[in-house]
């Protein structure tokens, strides 16, 4: 899931994640609603957040939103579009596969939420694995509008290491198949591709094979871990960056080829807020938070990848049931992930680039005993990034400042 950047408190919900008092903000309202139409999924991805990792609670929930759930979410959704005069909301249809709760429950939970929103506009987007994107999903998509993004980790080799269904097999075929229906008739819908880094994956190959779908926009995801947990690969030694150059490989490729580019978003917006700009991509600059994500049970949580440093990391307590989102913003975890910088532990406050990676993703920051109060496990990959994307504009701004007089 690629949401809008956040940045909870610590694992107790009562402290922000630098140790001291966050300054109070103003409530920044939610603008992105993930919303859990299934809990299972037809994959069994080994490196997938939702069934591997810290958080089993999946196991105990719904399979599939129950319809009075359902209800209760449009109506909290529209209830907060309204009270804060939004000009739109987006929501993202996601598992678990959303695409298991079928073309039925898809088009009223669609239909309610839009209906519930109004006259505030709601821009709807599935992520899926591909898997079951065949004609009458892609014509309802068409009909109701829905954007779609896609998981796909490469070519056959790299996509089929991690992406296997329950009896091993890859799913490469399966999901390629399913853009090419897309891409070929509903081009329109194609939001973009999901791509999971694989050290063990080439680079350049992996972000050429994921060209070849033609995708509008391209979004590299750190596999999660934690200080606790490493991520694969991830040495003790900070003089070693193999993500770094993994990713440094794709920048390079990415920058340097003619021609109007796909949009990388890590790679955009870091050059964004190198500019000057700001970020609304989990995991660099330091925006206020704007997303929510509904279980299907009806739980009120915080991003779910958090799942991936301890069970209860995601957990408000609230429901939408009983709990309007503001009760939300009211939360300290939530209050201390609007408070950007000063939310951060100490070593990214006094980092030279801790206003660009923002402290990384909040996930990759856990350490058991300390919580989050620390800089992201990918500390020296994202600051070797972060310094080569910032050596690399400069050096071409500072060519063209010249090239002007």
């Amino acid at each position: 899931m690629m949401a809008e950047r956040l940045m909870p408190g610590s694992e107790d919900g009562h402290r922000p994640a630098g140790g001291t008092a966050a300054r109070p903000a103003p409530a920044v309202a939610f603008r992105q609603f993930v919303v859990k139409l299934h809990s299972r999924c037809d994959l069994a991805c080994d490196h997938c957040y939702v069934y591997t990792m810290a958080d089993q609670r999946w196991r105990s929930r719904p399979r599939s939103m129950p319809e009075r759930v359902l209800d209760q979410t449009a109506h909290r959704i529209g209830e907060h579009a309204r009270a804060h005069r939004l000009d739109r909301v987006d929501v993202i249809l996601h598992g678990g596969e959303p695409l298991l709760a079928g073309t039925a429950r898809i088009e009223r939970a669609v239909t309610e939420i839009r209906q519930a929103a109004a006259p505030v506009p709601v821009r709807v987007t599935a992520q899926t694995n591909g898997t079951r994107l065949d004609e009458p999903f892609l014509r309802l998509f068409d009909r109701l509008e829905i954007g779609v993004s896609v998981s796909l980790d490469g070519d056959r080799a790299a996509h089929d290491r991690h992406r296997r269904g329950p009896d091993g097999r890859g799913s490469h075929d399966r999901v390629t198949a399913g853009l090419r229906r897309l891409t070929t008739g509903y081009p329109r819908l194609f939001n973009g591709l999901l791509c999971t880094v694989d050290l063990r994956n080439d680079p350049v190959t992996t972000y050429r094979a994921l060209l070849a779908h033609r995708p509008p926009t391209v979004d590299f995801l750190l596999p999660h871990g934690t200080w606790s947990t490493p991520p694969p690969g991830r040495p003790p030694d900070p003089r070693q960056t193999p993500y770094a150059a993994w990713l440094i490989a794709v920048f390079d490729e990415w920058y340097h080829t003619p021609g109007p580019p796909v949009r990388v978003r890590l790679f955009d917006e870091i050059i964004q807020v190198l500019l000057g700009g700001t970020s609304r991509l989990a995991g660099v600059g330091t925006s206020p938070v704007a997303v929510a994500v509904v279980q299907t049970d009806g739980a009120i949580e915080l991003d779910d990848t958090l799942g991936a440093a301890h069970a209860d990391a995601a957990r408000t307590g609230l429901h939408v049931a009983r709990d309007p989102f503001d009760a939300a913003l009211d939360l300290p975890a939530v209050r201390a992930q609007q408070a950007g910088r000063d939310a951060l532990c100490a070593t990214c406050r006094a980092c030279e680039l801790g206003r660009v990676c923002g402290g990384g993703l909040r996930t990759h920051r856990y350490r058991a005993g300390n919580g989050f109060d620390n800089p992201s496990v990918y500390c020296a990959d994202l600051y070797a990034l972060i310094d080569h994307v910032r050596h690399t504009v400069r050096r071409d701004v500072a060519a063209l400042r010249a090239a002007s007089r």
